[in-house]
């Protein structure tokens, strides 16, 4: 696998920087190298750190209890954005569906706990727009200053065509006050529930990609050296998962590399969790970031 990190500021670049970066992605994969499951978002060591600071900084300011968190369930309001070139796209039937799943897999009836977190619908916009469809990165601040909808707490899930080895990408919860208009998430439209996408056709790309959203870090975060993806559940992993193993154990430390959680790289039919400890990053990130960000 080869793993690439093209924004890892702060808030990420912008304007001519974004395309650059873009661009420079491009020019770094190898021919057939990779998997789909790289991501152009993905945070530094340092970045990580800022943000997990700012989120302990943020609840300990919060009135009440030292780690303050939302009620048993948090619902995110979700405005969907249909992308297509005239041509293809995601269908509005699979909208639904991949609600659905997003309602299944954080409440844990595929496996694993309930995160507390739901997501309801609000409204679904539809574009057509060859160059958004088919480049959204490059094409973001156009696409998202044009459609992006509500505050912190919103949840932007655009639909479009991403390139052959990225099926997603998601802006981090601390980003969010540099800038507003950029946060939320683009998942390619074959990777809904039934898409084309033989090995990502369930909808947990969405849910990965949500996940960062809400804060969580890979399971394979800085491999087997502490502090890991800073979730003390999630066994450490050295390396992504690839297709669907038996089982998978990459690291010294106790216990096998969490294979079935949605926060690796495996393929759909593997992936069924989260753990108590990522729900609890989620609500702590939420309070933090999202349902008191300024």
């Amino acid at each position: 696998m080869v793993s690439f990190v093209c924004l890892g500021t702060q808030g990420g670049p912008s304007g001519p920087a974004r395309a650059d970066a873009a661009r420079s992605c491009e020019r770094t994969r190898a021919p057939g190298a990779g998997t789909q499951r790289d991501e152009p978002y993905s945070l530094n060591a340092a970045d990580a750190a800022r943000m997990l600071a700012g989120m302990r900084r943020r609840l300990g300011s919060l009135p009440g209890p030292p780690r303050r968190r939302p009620p048993t369930t948090t619902t995110v309001p979700l405005w969907v954005h249909v992308i297509t070139d005239g041509r293809e796209g995601v269908p509005d039937t699979a909208i639904g569906p991949q609600v659905e799943t997003l309602n299944a897999a954080y409440g844990g009836r595929l496996g694993g706990v309930d995160t507390g977190i739901r997501f309801e619908l609000r409204g679904v916009t539809h574009t057509d727009n060859p160059v958004w469809f088919r480049k959204p990165l490059l094409s973001e601040n156009a696409m998202k200053q044009r459609l992006h909808r509500g505050g912190p707490e919103t949840l932007n899930l655009y639909i479009a065509q991403l390139g052959e080895l990225v099926l997603g990408y998601a802006t981090y919860p601390h980003w969010y006050a540099g800038r507003p208009a950029n946060d939320g998430v683009v998942i390619d439209w074959r990777s809904l529930p039934g898409g084309s996408m033989r090995d990502f056709s369930k909808g947990y790309t969405a849910v990965h990609e949500i996940g960062h959203w809400l804060g969580l870090l890979h399971t394979f975060e800085n491999g087997c050296s502490p502090p890991g993806d800073s979730v003390d559940d999630t066994p450490p992993e050295a390396t992504p998962t690839q297709g669907c193993p038996v089982q998978k154990d990459t690291c010294p430390d106790p216990g096998e590399d969490p294979i079935h959680n949605f926060m690796d790289y495996a393929h759909d039919r593997c992936m069924s969790q989260f753990t108590a400890g990522q729900a609890a990053r989620m609500r702590d990130m939420w309070s933090a970031y999202r349902a008191s960000a300024t």
